[in-house]
């Protein structure tokens, strides 16, 4: 497994640890800070040219002797797991590179359907951190991401595309999309619509009690995931224990 964190999810935040200790207990963790982030050189892109950094913690993953690699992203690094497995299942290039390694199977947690979300109050923060001068310093200093300026290009050509738009090109491989009813970054509004873009091969989970991203997991969620993660690879077979009310 992959474990991809959210925006500021540095390998020192207690919230990212305990995620990846609880998915330890189903699988061999990988776990990466993406570009821009902590140790990890670069600047942070949003979800751009993160999916790199996933493809490298894929091959890195099968070098380490796992058959079975499932891409686990939150937030940010949902939208980088959902856009990588795309990517690479269709050989797009990716600023000139091509992803090798495809994974096996996607988990996106708290993740976006589209770039430039600005309807809620702490999206606008998170744009101007990437807007402003005094953000990225902030963003810099308090948070430890390093964000470009500009962040991101300016013209809509220029645009990676977004999760929605690539969505249904993850399949065949299996993806579980997981979201909270009181996220208050994205709306429902958004995991509804990668789940209608993905097709069947994609489960939807909508978790009551559960906020945002690693700090508003709900207890019990990150072992569900991981006791699911057979039925995923599985391809969603026999898994009509797993509906939502049980959690």
């Amino acid at each position: 497994m992959v474990l991809v964190p959210g925006f500021s999810g540095t390998l020192d935040r207690p919230a990212v640890r305990s995620m990846a200790e609880g998915l330890r207990w189903h699988a061999n963790v990988t776990m990466i800070e993406t570009r821009g982030h902590g140790r990890s050189t670069g600047f942070c892109t949003f979800g751009d040219r993160e999916v790199l950094d996933v493809d490298a913690a894929v091959g890195e993953a099968r070098r380490r002797g796992d058959d079975q690699v499932v891409t686990v992203g939150v937030s940010m690094g949902g939208a980088a797991v959902l856009r990588h497995a795309a990517l690479a299942r269709t050989g797009t290039l990716v600023h000139g590179h091509r992803l090798r390694h495809r994974p096996d199977a996607v988990v996106t947690i708290s993740a976006t359907s589209r770039w430039f979300v600005r309807d809620t109050a702490p999206m606008r923060r998170i744009h101007w951190m990437a807007e402003t001068a005094l953000g990225r310093l902030v963003a810099r200093v308090v948070f430890g991401v390093r964000i470009p300026s500009p962040p991101w290009p300016v013209l809509p050509a220029d645009q990676p595309s977004g999760p929605v738009d690539l969505a249904g090109q993850v399949a065949p491989i299996p993806m579980l999309i997981v979201h909270g009813d009181l996220d208050e970054y994205f709306s429902l509004e958004h995991p509804r619509a990668l789940a209608a873009a993905a097709g069947p091969t994609a489960r939807l989970w909508v978790v009551p009690g559960f906020g945002h991203g690693e700090v508003g997991v709900v207890p019990g969620l990150v072992d569900r995931i991981g006791r699911y993660l057979p039925h995923l690879l599985d391809g969603h077979r026999h898994d009509s224990g797993f509906a939502m009310e049980n959690i």
